[in-house]
């Protein structure tokens, strides 16, 4: 599910195209050892040759192919109109030599192309005669894949190619010598015997290694490159650059779209925080792949310089957004609209200087009197654009302070200096395991790392361009909330600011400082449930039977309470700075929503109650003692199934050895071997609580949220387990739509690769057909979206959901798809497009009415575990049931500790019924919902609220045409 990235994908097609090239004549001219290509380096000529060789003997080119030719050409062709253009308005030597060998690369691929009968393709493509190119992803892992060269047919077509084996030069035994590329020569290393004398060979000595002959097998599909000059490497940088700039602006569209969700129509902060961390960490992902060929010029600054040449004033006016109308086949057709891009802020200069500059003394008398107030829309531009560089300077002094404060405390302590230069501020520093802020760490680290450099010291090659992107998207998220945002093509734009919009609103709700809602906030339900744990400890004789419980959630409560919504150091602490902003902080929701549900479940995998109350409130529904779940209960055994019932399967009988299955289920020798491996490697970072507390290591409650499996895969979709992907979710339809297919060579049906998420299907009664025919989720997910938006759009307006743009149309409304989508590209999705699948599953998780894990108070739900059971023994104690006198009486001098286990698996057992009317009694005073104990005032039934917020960019964009399409 690897998302598109221009330059990426012109990488990926070269070596996938020059591998079918290499193997193909390596194939018609096997047995001439010197011809062979082991290198699977060629260049263009070579390439032009070998496809002229190649259509000699081949009986069909695969059509995927031609498709392969006709991306690379065009990424090519893209890239040499910006040089054209560059050339035109700043005449340069360099540049205009680079676009005379960039031509002729171009013409040397139309060249093979043709010479493989491309032309030929393109006319039956025209006709409706060709294949339609559905199956192209399948058809590229079949080739590249599998090694099916052994199969061409090697006949030379002397009735279609019209040559004999003597008709010309090109079929004899020298010609295709002479067309692979040279093999590297290897330096040879400096001998260590003594110069001078040589000896006779000697025999090989027994066992000594006989050297492997160079083989294509060893080489990786992606080392298959073209060989070029250093103009042809300039090429290649410009289009990586190119290619990373145009995906940051795209990727910094939607977010800012999500930031007005926010600010605008509630959506829940902790969703914004966890697709702008999947957005940053494309961003970065991009730039680690594409760079791996530049090695150096990795750094913004060098990005920067790349694509303005030096001087972003003067490339103003060479960029542009150009809107395009797609026709019904869903290609571009006509141009409708353009506006120059604002080169400053669409490639993020502002905000590099903004932290280029923050360290430095002469910037605090600049920016000392930042107004919140200030009034943007009757401000001048040069108003607005001070004002933002005030308040992100500001902020970066607050993020460096706050960052460092524990160490810069820890050198007025006697006896310890850290010299700032030299501290590991990272996130696996040692200064790790002491808390100062959440959701931004990693961040943190790297720009407290650059500020703390002495005077003078260049940092500018160690700031990456995820850092500026990163840095963006948070200036970004108050500036929209302010009313001040990006369109494609309107430029600056000015609304409103979002009415009653608190920053804090959704971590107030969180934490109920205040104490408004009982039983939902987090800080006091830790309060509670001590008390309810110190007084069970004293029922059972052992005060410090719950400690390691109650000490974890008051670790994070305090961390919390001073460091969440409200800081020490906005008060000012001894030697540090007091903070710029009373009133301003850092919305770590996202990661605190994390670690409550990750401490719960380490707590509940240690206590008997979660385990225990569930199977016993089940057997009571089961048995008629209640005649309806209670709401909780049911909700958790529906979300944690799995990890309450062996193989997830409900008992309705049994109900005693149900409960022991599960046990025996996570007791086996095997299990308990994986936990153990999962608190090792938990133990290897013990200064990352996110590690500590892993799921892996518990025994029964081992399901992650959304929230937990992106931080565990470094925010990295395409890096989470199948075992750990949920399949009703969007990311778990769009993995099981990419899974490779397979064909039955018995029956001819299709059958999907045997994954963990396959099993699990199946499991669950999908058939393999039916895994087969899944469609890509953003198709059904765009469909779902445009048809629901419509109800939002003025009369004659239709919307494209890939740009977030509405216009008016002009022609008749026809069946649309982005021309970027996926559908054209292997199966990929663009970032924005794979963002918003994501987000949807992070807001059911968080805040929506689907699998809504990360919205519950684990601790208040704990509490009230605890205080049904207690009153359920103490009213049995009152009338001596005789299962609780058993229970007490019995287990030895450790008796009174494990009486409440011994209770409800003789409940379980013996079914008596005294002991289940008294047990279904207190379920029944006590019952409560799902509701009772989430954190927010409700949860969304639906999605239909967070697109909403899409309508104010839609209104930006301008009438006129029905356009699909907005290229930079």
């Amino acid at each position: 599910m690897a998302t598109r990235n221009a330059y990426l994908a012109y990488k990926r097609d070269t070596s996938h195209l020059l591998y079918w090239i290499i193997k193909s004549s390596n194939a018609i001219i096997r047995g001439r050892p010197k011809g062979v290509n082991t290198t699977g380096e060629i260049t263009v000529l070579t390439l032009v040759s070998l496809s002229r060789l190649i259509a000699k003997y081949i009986s069909a080119v695969p059509p995927a192919i031609y498709r392969l030719f006709q991306s690379v050409i065009a990424a090519r062709t893209a890239t040499h109109a910006i040089f054209q253009q560059i050339a035109a308005e700043n005449p340069d030597a360099e540049i205009e030599r680079s676009n005379a060998s960039h031509k002729r690369f171009i013409d040397a691929l139309i060249e093979a192309f043709e010479a493989l009968g491309g032309n030929s393709w393109k006319s039956r493509e025209r006709d409706g005669t060709a294949d339609d190119g559905t199956n192209l992803k399948e058809e590229l892992d079949q080739l590249v894949f599998t090694n099916r060269f052994g199969a061409l047919s090697l006949e030379e077509k002397t009735t279609v190619g019209g040559h004999g084996d003597d008709a010309s030069d090109e079929g004899s035994d020298q010609e295709p010598q002479a067309t692979v590329a040279p093999q590297r020569r290897r330096q040879a290393r400096p001998g260590k015997g003594k110069k001078g004398k040589r000896g006779k060979k000697s025999k090989k000595q027994q066992g000594q290694a006989v050297p492997k002959a160079p083989s294509l097998d060893d080489i990786p599909l992606e080392s298959y490159p073209i060989i070029q000059n250093k103009d042809g490497i300039i090429t290649d940088y410009l289009m990586a650059v190119h290619a990373l700039v145009h995906e940051w602006a795209d990727l910094r569209s939607y977010l800012q779209g999500v930031w007005h969700e926010i600010a605008y129509d509630g959506l829940n902060g902790a969703v914004a925080g966890t697709v702008s961390n999947l957005a940053i960490a494309m961003i970065q992902r991009s730039a680690s792949a594409m760079f791996v060929d530049f090695p150096g010029d990795n750094s913004y600054e060098t990005v920067m310089n790349t694509i303005t040449r030096g001087d972003p004033e003067k490339v103003q006016g060479n960029f542009i957004m150009t809107q395009y109308a797609l026709g019904p086949d869903g290609k571009m057709a006509a141009k409708v609209g353009e506006a120059d891009v604002d080169v400053k802020e669409q490639f993020l200069i502002y905000s590099y200087r903004d932290l280029v500059d923050f360290p430095t003394k002469r910037m605090q008398k600049e920016i000392r009197d930042w107004n919140p107030s200030f009034n943007l829309a009757d401000a001048s531009h040069e108003e607005r654009l001070r004002w933002r560089r005030s308040y992100t300077i500001n902020w970066l002094y607050d993020l460096v302070n706050i960052f460092s404060s524990v160490v810069l405390q820890s050198n007025t302590m006697p006896g310890q200096t850290h010299v700032l230069e030299d501290v590991d501020w990272s996130v696996h520093g040692p200064w790790n395991r002491d808390r100062r802020l959440f959701g931004l760490n990693q961040f943190a680290g790297a720009i407290t790392s650059l500020a703390m450099q002495k005077p003078g010291t260049p940092i500018q090659h160690r700031i990456l361009p995820h850092h500026v992107f990163q840095l963006q998207c948070i200036v970004d998220a108050l500036t929209v909330s302010r009313g001040w945002s990006l369109g494609a093509l309107r430029g600056h734009v000015l609304i409103p600011p979002a009415p009653n919009f608190r920053p804090r609103r959704d971590v107030d709700l969180f934490l109920d400082r205040n104490l408004e809602r009982s039983g939902t906030g987090f800080l006091q339900a830790v309060d509670v449930l001590k008390q309810v744990l110190e007084k069970d400890g004293t029922l059972h004789g052992d005060t410090s039977r719950h400690r390691q419980s109650y000490d974890l959630l008051e670790g994070l409560q305090y961390d919390f309470h001073n460091w969440l919504g409200e800081s020490n150091y906005m008060y000012g602490l001894a030697h540090i700075p007091p903070s710029r902003f009373s009133n301003t902080n850092a919305n770590g929701l996202m990661e605190s929503l994390e670690l409550t549900y990750l401490a719960s479940m380490s707590i509940w995998d240690q206590i008997p109650e979660p385990m225990s109350m569930v199977h016993l409130h089940n057997m009571l529904v089961q048995k008629g003692y209640l005649s309806r779940p209670v709401g909780l209960f049911a909700s958790l055994q529906t979300l944690f199934q799995s990890a309450f019932f062996a193989e997830g399967k409900i008992p309705t009988t049994d109900f005693e050895q149900a409960l022991m299955e599960v046990i025996g289920e996570t007791g086996s020798r095997r299990a308990t071997q994986r936990r153990r491996a999962s608190a090792r490697a938990a133990g290897i970072s013990a200064a990352d609580v996110h590690r500590i507390l892993t799921p892996d290591a518990n025994r029964f409650f081992r399901l992650k949220s959304n929230l937990i499996l992106y931080r565990q895969s470094d925010w990295n979709a395409e890096r989470i387990p199948d075992a750990d992907i949920p399949i009703a979710s969007m990311l778990g339809m769009l993995s099981l739509s990419q899974t490779k297919q397979t064909v039955d060579p018995a029956t001819g049906r299709k059958r999907p690769e045997e994954t963990d998420l396959v099993k699990r299907a199946r499991a669950q009664g999908w058939s393999d057909e039916g895994l087969s025919n899944i469609s890509s989720p953003w198709d059904q997910h765009r469909k779902s979206t445009e048809a629901l938006l419509a109800s939002f759009l003025p009369e004659g307006y239709t919307l494209n959901l890939g740009s977030g743009i509405a216009t008016k149309a002009t022609t008749p409304a026809q069946p649309q798809r982005s021309a970027d989508t996926g559908d054209d590209h292997h199966g990929e999705l663009t970032g924005r497009e794979l963002l918003a699948l994501l987000k949807t599953d992070i807001f059911r998780g968080v805040c929506g009415d689907m699998n809504p894990l990360s919205s519950l108070n684990y601790v208040w739900v704990t509490t009230s575990f605890m205080m049904l059971i207690m009153e359920i023994e103490k009213e049995l104690a009152e009338l001596r049931n005789p299962l609780d006198v058993r229970a007490c009486e019995t287990g030895g001098p450790e008796g009174k500790q494990r009486k409440r286990a011994r209770l409800i698996f003789l409940a379980l057992a013996e079914q008596e019924d005294e002991c289940l009317s008294v047990m279904a009694r207190v379920f029944e005073r006590g019952r409560s919902g799902f509701m009772n104990h989430i954190y927010w005032t409700d949860l969304e039934t639906s999605e239909p609220r967070q697109e909403k917020g899409r309508r104010q960019g839609m209104e930006e964009a301008d009438a006129g045409g029905a356009y699909q399409c907005v290229v930079m």
